[in-house]
This record gives C-alpha cells, structure tokens and sequence, in this order.
C-alpha cells in the first residue's frame, strides 16, 4: 500500500505546470503548420518549399531535445523550463515581421524549433518528483501536452481569421505568463542527483547506453506513427476516402484526441504491469488494424473503427514506452536517455508520409504502406515482449529521492 510520503507534497503542482507549459510550447511549436497554406498563396511557394517550411521548427526541435534534456540533468527544470519558455517568445513573434519573405520565415522556423525542446524537459522533472508506482502515470499525463499541436491546428487558423497577426500575439502573451509563472511555481526534487561530468560525456554515457537505442526504435514506432498520421491523415482521408478538407481535419482532429487520451491510459497500465507488455499489447493492436485498413474497408463503420484503434494503441506505447525509460535508466541520465529517444521518435514521424505518398505515386493504393506499419508495430511488439520485458529497473531509478524504502517495482 502506497504512503502519503512515496509522492511528496509538490509532485502534482510540479506535474500540472509542466504539463500545461507543455501544451502551450507545443502549440508554438506548431503555430507555421496550420498557416502553411496562407504563405504558399502569399508567397508563390512550391509544394517542395510549404513542406521544407513546415518541417524546419519539427526538426529543430526534435534535435533540439537531446542537449535539452542534458541541461535538465544538470541544471534542473526550475531553470531550463522557464528560460526555454521565454526564449520561444522571440521566433513567435519574429513570424510577425516575417510573413513577406521565404528566408526570413524559415529562419524564424527554425528558431521556432526550441518549443519544441520541452519534452525532454518535463519529463525528468516529473520523473524525479513520483515514485515508481506512480511515474507511469505521471508520465502518460505529461504526454498529453503533445495536444498542444491539436490546440494549434484547430484554433490557429480561427484566431487568424479575426487578424493574420493576432496567433502569434496570443501565443506570445501566454508563453510570457506561463514562463513567469513557471519561475515561481517548479521547482527541482530535494536531493535529486545533478552530474557534474560535462555536457559531451553525460550524451556519450547515455548513447553508450543499449537501452537507450532500444527506447528510441519502439518510441519511434509508436510516437513516430502518431507524428506521421498527424502530418499525413487529413491528406489520406482526402484522396482515399474523398472527404472535404473540413471533414478531413475534423476526423484528423478526433485521431489525435484519442492518442492524447490513450497516453495516460498507457501509462497507468505501466504502473500496474512491465511496461515492455503494454508497449508489446499496445503495438499488437497498431499491427491488426493496420491489416485491417489495408484492405481498404468502407470509412464507415469499418474504417473509422481502424483508424481509431491505431490510434490508442500508439498513444498507449507513447505513454508505456517512456514509462519504460522511468524504470530502466538511471536517475541522473534520465535528462539525457529522454532527449536522444524524443529526438528519435520525432524525427521518426518524417519517414512513413514520404513513403505513403512514394507507394500511392507508384502504386495508387496505400494497402503496401498500411502492410509496412503493420510489419514494423509486429516487430516491436515481439521485440518489447521478448527482449525489453526481461529488463530490470536500474538501482538509482529504485533508490530515486521520494521512493519509499522497499517500494516493488511497477
């Protein structure tokens, strides 16, 4: 049975404001996505270019989280978070002057990229502050800030509607108040251990590490295939299934509400169970119905059902997979492990829409690329059963500060 003392007074308060400044990040994040169309009318862009000009910030940032989550091991959340905030202002609102010119708009993209970073922020602070019984939890529930990039994608273009400047000056001024806020309100776990080894050993320990290579592949499957719907769905429903733009976005929308919801969910099963067996359950899910849909079924109710049961079975690998890395990395390299694996499973996302739209070009069906998920979430599912179920929570994560003595692992 649980005592109060093994989640200690601070982890829900450090939890929620984490998560929070999660969404609005993300949201920045993703503020050029939802516009691209406006610039490529305004600017006479090429289809090649619109994609170069979405893809700029979602690179960056998925890099971006490798060194991020460094400097979390080493100087804490309480630091990082707000500054990183703070910095995301700057790309914001350089979008204003920006909008006339193709250069300056892909320099602002990239810059764009920081807010990126905040995953592999949030998660060692929220990792620090639970015990092992409830990180998976936690976890899954700061994964729900990647909604952020839904927020955007229906209310950017809304808020636009009422003035072309009026998104980036909302996200700008919430940005500013979260990152004031968030000065004050996370703060570091008592006694959580800081490295002091410099920033290009404390990666090269974390790269050494097997585990961490094993992380990034099933994080690459599952939060990489929920990248790749987000950026491809709208554009299959479209051509397939002949839907309007509108409808196509709605359903899009619906898909990624459930991998939101389906993160905690995966993660609360982790604390109940190995995470390797709900990532292998989870992926098992996204390789049936995978098949399913590439039988082509009518959208209704057979394809829908598909579609939506894809999407909780990678929303729940995204919460059990890093539920996972809670358990097996140690303490101080959580910062570190987190952003070589989000980076990893971000970059992830960018293949399997290249290659769908390769496969159609040349095929004029989509069933080969479906069959190819379904390969790829089979091979993880048998990997994170097999190899990943056998591992053992490391003795710095299990003597983590706040981790009642003799506490069993998840």
């Amino acid at each position: 049975m649980e005592t109060q003392a093994e989640t200690p007074p601070g982890a829900y308060r450090n939890l929620i404001v984490a998560t929070v400044g999660f969404a609005l990040t993300f949201w920045a994040w993703d503020l050029i996505a939802p516009l691209a169309a406006g610039y490529k009318d305004r600017l006479g862009l090429s289809d090649f270019q619109q994609s170069v000009l979405v893809a700029v910030p979602v690179l960056v940032g998925s890099l971006g989280r490798v060194p991020a989550g460094a400097l979390t091991d080493r100087y804490g959340a309480r630091i990082v978070f707000p500054l990183v905030t703070a910095l995301t202002i700057v790309p914001v609102l350089l979008l204003v002057p920006a909008r006339d010119s193709y250069g300056w708009l892909l320099a602002a993209g990239f810059l764009l990229g920081l807010g990126g970073t905040t995953f592999a922020i949030g998660v060692p602070l929220v990792n620090s502050w639970f015990p092992p019984r409830r990180r998976g939890f936690a976890l899954g529930v700061f994964g729900t800030g990647t909604g952020g990039v839904a927020l955007s994608g229906y209310f950017t273009p809304r808020i636009a509607a009422h003035g072309e400047n009026l998104p980036f000056l909302v996200v700008a001024a919430a940005l500013a108040v979260f990152a004031v806020a968030a000065a004050f309100l996370i703060t570091d776990r008592p006694g959580r251990p800081v490295p002091i080894a410099p920033l290009s050993t404390r990666l090269r320990r974390a790269g050494g590490l097997r585990v961490t290579w094993e992380l990034s592949a099933l994080y690459a499957i599952g939060f990489g295939g929920v990248v790749a719907f987000g950026v491809y769905l709208p554009t299959y429903l479209k051509t397939w299934y002949e839907l309007s733009p509108t409808g196509a976005g709605t359903k899009a929308a619906g898909f990624a509400l459930v991998t939101v919801i389906f993160r905690p969910v995966g993660g609360r099963l982790s604390d109940r169970m190995h995470p390797a067996v709900v990532t292998a359950g989870a992926l098992a899910l996204v390789a049936l119905f995978a098949v399913v849909q590439a039988f082509d079924p009518p959208l209704y109710p057979l394809g829908t059902l598909a579609l939506l049961a894809m999407a909780a079975g990678l929303g729940a690998a995204g919460g059990s997979v890093f539920a996972l890395v809670s358990q097996v990395t140690p303490q101080d390299r959580v910062g570190s492990v987190t952003g070589i694996v989000g980076a990893v499973g971000g970059l992830g996302g960018f293949v399997p829409p290249l290659l769908m739209g390769a496969v159609y070009s040349a095929k004029g069906s989509y069933s080969i690329g479906f069959m190819l998920l379904s390969d790829l979430a089979l091979a993880g599912c048998v990997y994170a059963y097999g190899r990943m179920r056998t591992l053992e929570r490391t003795s710095a994560a299990a003597d983590a500060p706040g981790t009642a003595a003799g506490a069993s692992p998840s």
